[in-house]
């Protein structure tokens, strides 16, 4: 692999071609305005025919198919696949240069797949060799120097680090420990059969929620460990499974028989309200309302407050919430690649926009720019839009060449990997 990477220059493409899911038809003008337009492009066309096409610098960073990604902030950090007899190592870039800054060693073999960022610290999980344990590293952010390696799927939580092993069968065993050491703070094991949700906040997980198939569910408080409530909440007898999820200050039970949504004070676990919902798979926070997802597809809102029934339509699949709208994919393009993207008013269903046909940048932040792309007029093209769920609309932004996907993205800059298995990152437009 390179020490310094490979820079291209990219003349880009015209980028006023006509996009009909993304550029709506302006409305007609008559009459002596519509003189005065012509005579102003015409000389406007004039002006951009001598000069030059803007030169788009990109930054190829090498590394081949299957190798984990990602950006985050000022650098991109790649680990290649493994190799047989040979030691992983994760390759730090600096950008927007796309100087190698580090190299570090990993030092447990096996398959890696997760990175996120804490402050100074580098952590880095996968799977060990003997494909039932898995591993977190602790590196340096800034110089790649090795820090600590423990058990574990790492997660934040209580202003520390949650370690999670062990499976249904054994058992699973939550650690928090200290980012910058690896020091213990608190542990809890939990006996086999049982599972963990957590409640996710912008500050990381805050609270800890384990449950059995037999109904007992205890919350904890990810800072401390302390039990806050324990209670059970439904029995035995129930004929179909239970899933337990979390939304605000909501314990959602979704299933069991017959199957409903049932919703708990989170803290106490007191009864809130239930409602029978056939074939309920999953329920999630969607901003103000609370979304069902059945088995077969379709999406039901409920009204976190009292559980009525707000809307339903079997349109939708994935969804989530984003600045008071809640981002909507269609059933029939469900699956991997490009989805058909709506704009939903959480309390009524409503349709407020069509977004159209787009594969989603993964942020670098939650709170981030929203960025889709899509194949343009034939493959190792990627038209790049900005999606503003306020103004229903996606903006395109750019159309990159020699992209095939696999995207993720920050305020500044696209990094996509190419046709050839390696990444480009490219400027992202204002």
């Amino acid at each position: 692999m390179a020490a310094v990477t490979d820079r291209l220059i990219d003349l880009g493409e015209l980028r006023h071609e006509p996009e009909p899911e993304a550029l709506p038809r302006p409305p007609r003008a008559v009459g002596r305005p519509l003189r005065c337009a012509l005579v102003l492009l015409l000389a406007l066309a004039t002006l951009v025919a001598g000069a030059p096409v803007p030169r788009r610098e990109v930054v190829v960073v090498p590394a081949v198919f299957g190798t984990e990604a990602l950006l985050a902030d000022d650098l991109f950090l790649v680990i290649e696949p493994g190799v047989l007899g040979r030691q992983r190592a994760i390759d730090a870039y600096r950008l927007p240069g796309g100087k190698r800054a580090w190299r570090a060693p990993l030092p447990v073999q096996g398959r890696y797949w997760g990175m996120f960022v804490l402050g100074r610290t580098l952590l880095v999980t996968g799977y060990q060799q003997d494909g039932r344990s898995n591993v977190t590293v602790a590196l340096d952010r800034t110089t790649g120097a090795y820090r600590w390696q423990q058990p574990g799927n790492a997660l934040v939580g209580g202003g520390a680090l949650l370690l999670e092993t062990g499976d249904d069968e054994r058992g699973r065993t939550l650690r928090s420990v200290d980012p910058c050491c690896g020091s213990l703070r608190w542990q809890v094991d939990f006996p086999p059969g049982g599972q963990l949700t957590y409640r996710n906040t912008e500050a990381g997980a805050d609270r800890v929620v384990h449950s059995t198939v037999d109904g007992q569910v205890e919350v904890r408080s990810s800072a401390t460990g302390a039990v806050l409530a324990r209670t059970d909440l439904w029995g035995p007898a129930d004929d179909r499974m239970v899933n337990v999820q979390v939304a605000g200050d909501l314990l959602l039970a979704v299933g069991g028989g017959p199957a409903a949504v049932a919703a708990y004070d989170l803290d106490r676990l007191r009864p809130r309200w239930r409602v029978e919902v056939e074939d309920a798979l999953y329920a999630s926070e969607c901003g103000p309302v609370i979304c069902v997802q059945g088995r077969s597809g379709g999406l039901l809102a409920l009204d976190p407050g009292t559980g009525r029934r707000l809307w339903a339509d079997d349109r939708w699949a994935g969804v989530w919430s984003s600045r008071g709208r809640l981002v909507a994919s269609a059933v029939s393009s469900a699956g991997p690649g490009a989805e058909q993207l709506a704009l939903l008013d959480p309390t009524t269903g409503t349709v407020l926009g069509e977004l159209g046909r787009w594969e989603l940048a993964h942020p670098g932040r939650p709170d981030g720019r929203l960025i889709g792309v899509r194949q343009y007029r034939g493959a190792g093209r990627l038209l790049v839009a900005e999606l503003d769920v306020v103004a229903g609309t996606a903006r395109p932004l750019d159309v990159l060449r020699g992209a095939a996907g696999d995207c993720q993205s920050s305020d500044d800059r696209l990094v996509c990997r190419r046709l050839h298995g390696d990444f480009g990152v490219w400027p992202l437009p204002g």
